[in-house]
C-alpha cells in the first residue's frame, strides 16, 4: 500500500521543477555591418540558443537605407544558413516601418 498524499506532492513538486524559464533575447544588425561586428553578434545569437532563449534578429535601416531591404534580408538569411539545422524560424523575416525582424528558436530533439 502506498500513501497517495505523499505520491502526489511528490508528482507536483516535479513538475514544477521542468518549466524552463525561456526569454526573447534581441540582437540588432545593421545592413552596412563589418564582418567582424556580424561575428560578434553571432557569438551572442550562439550563446542565447544555448541557454534555451528565443531570439529576435532585427535590421535597423536609417534614413535613405530603407529604400533596399534586400541588404537586410541577406544578412538575415546568412544568420539562419550559419546556424543551419540547430534552430527552428518561428516568425519570417518581415518589414516593421524602419526594422525587418525574425524570430529564431532552439530546435527540441
Amino acid at each position: 500500500m502506498m500513501d497517495y498524499g505523499k505520491y502526489a506532492y511528490r508528482a507536483a513538486k516535479e513538475q514544477k521543477q521542468r518549466p524552463h524559464n525561456t526569454q526573447l533575447k534581441e540582437v540588432k544588425f545593421r545592413p552596412k555591418i563589418d564582418r567582424h561586428d556580424y561575428d560578434y553578434k553571432m557569438k551572442h545569437i550562439h550563446r542565447f540558443l544555448d541557454q534555451g532563449h528565443m531570439v529576435k534578429a532585427t535590421i535597423m535601416f536609417r534614413g535613405r537605407e530603407v529604400v533596399h531591404p534586400e541588404y537586410g534580408r541577406k544578412i538575415l538569411d546568412r544568420v539562419v544558413e550559419e546556424l543551419g539545422e540547430a534552430i527552428r524560424v518561428d516568425r519570417a523575416p518581415r518589414m516593421e516601418g524602419r526594422l525587418m525582424s525574425m524570430i529564431i528558436t532552439p530546435k527540441r530533439d
